[in-house]
């Protein structure tokens, strides 16, 4: 009798449903908890957000405006003009919008469009989606040069794609080195090589009066770089050392060589038509090419970024601001332990009440938790952990059940398992109802994913794998032991 007992949940373990869901919860423990990289003297490789570990948060105002102008004006034209009436940067985002990179009012938004020859639309406080991203990589740019992956930068969105804010959270991190942090600019320098590995200073980052986003050049070719100006103090001594180093002479044996904080990020020759135009007057237009395809677009993207030193594109102030101590954030860990597992018994007895029945009640236990773990081995490489990650836990956990409760009802009539044909047509129309449910869900969440509102981001991102890892993973397992329970 026992052997029997014995072989039958062998048969049920070695069944490939219920031996992926064993299998994965081994590789999420053991991403949970094996040491790996500089986390190695940490308890767990689980990454806290702020809410747990303690940490700063700054959101950040950009100091902008972007202006719709009417149909039939140039462009490129109109934001020129514009750039000059209100002495400042004007990039066009599109053939109706331009992104005005200072704080304006609208009496003098309307005098420069209309002096640039358009007509004024509207206008609102923010910046288009490129300057929005290059804003997020500089501060994402400073914040690792703590060592750290607790950090988030989000920039906050509104419904017209316009970029109002940006948020940085960092993890661990007091609310003084935070603002250091955010308002730091590093030491960027020019230097070109003499004789050998010798090499003499040009100039600072203080003469690089603009710096513009990677292109491609020619257009439409697959090579990458970065434009950048030079005011004419910059120019000139990029004359003088070239000159007196034999760059315009013997550009190959003489490359500019770029640096951020004292470590190398470019280096390459002037090319043969920038050596001959040196030789003979001041050149404030550069261009430094960081070669083809994603990989040079990679480059071009970060030496945009040293070039700027840290600098943001558009000036910010600060908006708000917030920071959570350390004995506090571990005191929200104990307490989300308890809410977790305070409800994974609530739903242990709710399910026991209804069935009476421990061989039931234990698997539907054992395949939540399955999934639970699942997603907490995930969530280590993707996602941290903060209060609203914690309650789509907790959602998860139990909707689950809610789901495994279905499954249970629909394939048991009566205590009974029927016929194997007739307990696979019942599965299949329990795992539809589940799969319409879950699809309902991600719907829902899918918006919070995409407009990037900071914390809520986390709730949608666990709510939609913790519904995944259900649908495609542990129901189809718990069904196959549950019909192997009821069986015997």
């Amino acid at each position: 009798m026992s052997e029997k007992k014995t072989s039958g949940w062998l048969a049920t373990i070695k069944d490939l449903r219920v031996l992926l869901v064993i299998v994965l919860v081994i590789i999420a423990l053991a991403a949970i908890f094996v040491p790996m990289g500089d986390r190695g003297d940490a308890m767990t490789n689980l990454q806290f957000g702020l809410d747990l570990d303690g940490g700063s948060w700054i959101q950040l105002e950009f100091q902008a405006e972007v202006v719709t102008i009417g149909a039939g004006a140039d462009v490129n034209d109109v934001a020129a003009k514009m750039g000059e009436a209100l002495d400042c940067t004007v990039v066009p985002i599109d053939l109706y919008h331009l992104e005005v990179q200072k704080k304006a009012t609208e009496e003098e938004l309307r005098a420069a469009t209309a002096a640039a020859g358009a007509t004024f639309i509207s206008y609102e406080n923010g910046v288009g989606t490129t300057t929005a991203e290059t804003v997020k990589r500089i501060l994402e740019s400073k914040v690792n040069s703590l060592g750290t992956n607790d950090v988030k930068v989000n920039t906050l969105t509104n419904a017209n794609g316009v970029a109002q804010y940006v948020r940085v959270e960092m993890a661990g991190v007091d609310m003084q080195t935070a603002q250091e942090i955010v308002g730091k600019q590093g030491l960027f320098e020019i230097r070109i090589v003499t004789t050998g590995n010798e090499t003499a200073h040009v100039l600072y980052g203080d003469s690089v009066a603009s710096v513009q986003n990677p292109t491609q050049n020619p257009a439409g070719s697959n090579n990458w770089g970065v434009g950048f100006n030079l005011n004419n103090d910059g120019a000139k001594a990029l004359q003088q050392a070239c000159i007196q180093y034999g760059a315009t002479t013997n550009p190959q044996a003489h490359n500019l060589n770029m640096y951020l904080d004292g470590a190398e990020v470019y280096s390459a020759p002037l090319s043969n038509d920038l050596a001959i135009q040196i030789a003979t007057h001041t050149v404030n237009s550069l261009y430094a090419g960081t070669g083809s395809g994603e990989e040079g677009h990679q480059q071009a993207q970060e030496l945009e970024i040293h070039l700027r030193a840290g600098a943001l594109p558009v000036q910010v102030e600060i908006a708000g601001s917030g920071s959570t101590s350390a004995a506090l954030g571990d005191y929200f860990k104990i307490v989300c332990l308890i809410a977790g597992l305070a409800a994974l018994a609530a739903v242990a007895i709710m399910v026991y009440l209804r069935y009476r029945v421990a061989e039931i009640v234990l698997p539907m236990i054992a395949t939540n938790m399955a999934e639970i773990i699942i997603l907490l081995g995930i969530a280590v490489f993707i996602q941290q952990l903060d209060i609203a990650a914690i309650a789509a836990l907790i959602a998860v956990l139990g909707t689950g059940i809610d789901q495994l409760v279905i499954i249970t009802d629909e394939v048991v009539h009566e205590g009974k398992v029927p016929s194997p044909t007739l307990y696979l047509k019942r599965l299949t129309r329990a795992l539809a109802i589940i799969m319409t449910s879950a699809a309902t869900v991600v719907i829902a969440m899918f918006p919070l994913i995409v407009m990037d509102l900071s914390t809520l981001k986390g709730f949608a991102i666990i709510s939609i794998l913790g519904i995944l890892i259900g649908v495609l993973i542990t129901r189809p397992a718990y069904g196959k032991i549950v019909m192997d329970i009821m069986a015997k």
